[in-house]
């Protein structure tokens, strides 16, 4: 399954209308979200934000007390975006639906995505998309500790593979001096081997093999029977 292409910059026409237009909590929202996913979430920042709405910093925060208020309104906003899958299907296909919900969110949002990837989903949106989560591994029948434990697992490996597919391995920080192609070739062998099916056009078909791996894992924990894949 592929992730859709998300796209919506802010043009230097639609800029200039947006300086005129008056400050709101949807407009702040909505260019921070631009301006992090343009630049890089380490480089955000409030007065960055200002002169693209063509405002004082300080007129954000008569919307938003702080830069972590706002963060937070940003990561509800881009859950709330792209509606959970419901509870239509049994469990196990519920929880690959889920996995593909979550990788959308981070393709659609890649930078905000690294802030996502660690927040502590303590709010109330955040605890939302837990409950439903959870919820479906408690659905099959688990004990809590065991849905505690398969959960974990789980989104070790979706999160980790959505942070690789959108921020790591081609697009991650590099060596200072790579190692020449000529010199891998002749001392790391086996790293020249496979590296082909670490590029983007492999993404879809790793992500859905481990996936597969995963639930093929939660249906037997969970002592049912029948086929978990796509």
């Amino acid at each position: 399954m592929k992730p859709e292409k998300k796209t919506r910059k802010i043009s230097p026409k639609s800029r200039k209308q947006g300086e005129r237009a008056p400050l709101s909590r949807e407009r702040i929202e909505l260019a921070a979200l631009d301006l992090i996913e343009e630049n890089g979430l380490e480089s955000f920042s409030t007065r960055k934000l200002g002169e693209l709405l063509g405002c004082e910093a300080m007129s954000i925060y008569h919307h938003f007390p702080s830069k972590a208020h706002l963060l937070n309104a940003l990561l509800d906003r881009v859950l709330a975006e792209r509606p959970m899958p419901g509870r239509d299907n049994e469990p196990i296909e519920r929880i690959r639906q889920i996995a593909y919900w979550y990788r959308q969110v981070g393709y659609d949002h890649p930078k905000l995505f690294q802030y996502i990837a660690l927040h502590r989903m303590n709010g109330r949106s955040g605890l939302g998309v837990l409950n439903e989560i959870i919820g479906a591994f408690h659905d099959l029948g688990l004990e809590s500790e065991v849905a505690a434990g398969l959960f974990r697992a789980f989104s070790y490996y979706v999160t980790g593979g959505i942070l690789d597919e959108t921020s790591g391995y081609a697009k991650g920080p590099s060596a200072t001096e790579p190692v020449p192609d000529d010199e891998v070739a002749r001392d790391f062998p086996n790293v020249l081997k496979v590296g082909p099916y670490f590029k983007p056009g492999h993404f879809a078909q790793t992500f859905a093999t481990g996936l597969d791996i995963f639930l093929d894992a939660i249906e037997r924990a969970s002592g049912r029977t029948g086929k978990t894949k796509r």
